[in-house]
């Protein structure tokens, strides 16, 4: 695989002692292609968002290597692996983790403040990133007032607007009904097509699995299957995305 983002080596992660321990992670080896849409399925306890947090940097390995975006994460000091996570990564996750007490705009901007961007660059950043969710016209709204469908296009807009070169999603469409959660997946899928931006998608959603060009199927904290999608049958947006 040439230039991958994501590249893991032999990787385990154990939470607890003794014998109340349990290996989220075993030996677990990977590499993920940048622009490419990976799915990670299995059942609860499988590994699949201590995947995701040893990949952003949250949860450090027992051992084994972590590569993101060319930066061994092992050799980065805290203020390094935050700044590397601010530029690069994007999170998605179920329960949108909206602030509450900041408007829509707001809540789309503060990562974009914490980078250090004018307050010019960061309106202009926030207004495009809602406008390609297709959220406009709410950015004096709270979180309280929208769907549970706008609140995912909020994050997932909060999660774009900085540039990032990867998307971690745990279960983005898990609070949502089918057909908002198909909207959000139609919208990752664009994402990952016409903007290069690398999703990798924790889901127990056989269909949303679909979506992705590779589905790797996690079994007590190791890699049971990978499997590639023939284009002919990766699920393709099919919806527009719409206000609701």
């Amino acid at each position: 695989m040439i230039d991958p983002i994501v590249h893991l080596s032999e990787v385990t992660k154990t939470y607890g002692t003794g014998a109340r321990a349990t290996a989220a992670l075993q030996d677990l080896s990977l590499s993920i292609a940048r622009r490419e849409f990976v799915s990670l399925t299995g059942p609860s306890g499988s590994g699949k968002t201590t995947l995701l947090n040893v990949i952003a940097g949250l949860d450090v390995p027992d051992r084994g290597r972590v590569v993101l975006d060319g930066e061994d994460l092992a050799v980065l000091k805290d203020h390094q692996l935050a700044d590397l996570r601010l530029r690069t990564i994007g999170f998605v996750f179920q329960a949108f983790n909206l602030l509450p007490a900041l408007t829509v705009a707001e809540n789309v901007a503060w990562p974009l403040e914490f980078s250090g961007y004018s307050r010019a660059e960061v309106r202009r950043r926030t207004a495009a990133a809602l406008e390609r969710v297709a959220v406009t016209g709410r950015d004096c709204r709270y979180p309280a007032e929208l769907s549970g469908g706008e609140q995912q296009r909020v994050a997932i807009a909060r999660a774009i607007a900085t540039g990032p070169s990867i998307l971690l999603a745990d279960e983005p469409t898990g609070n949502l009904d089918s057909h908002t959660g198909q909207t959000i997946l139609d919208l990752l899928r664009a994402l990952n097509d016409s903007e290069d931006v690398t999703v990798v998608m924790v889901t127990h959603n056989v269909f949303a699995a679909t979506y992705g060009d590779r589905t790797l199927e996690l079994q007590d904290g190791r890699i049971t299957r990978d499997v590639r999608t023939p284009s002919a049958t990766r699920a393709m947006p099919i919806h527009a995305v719409r206000d609701r």
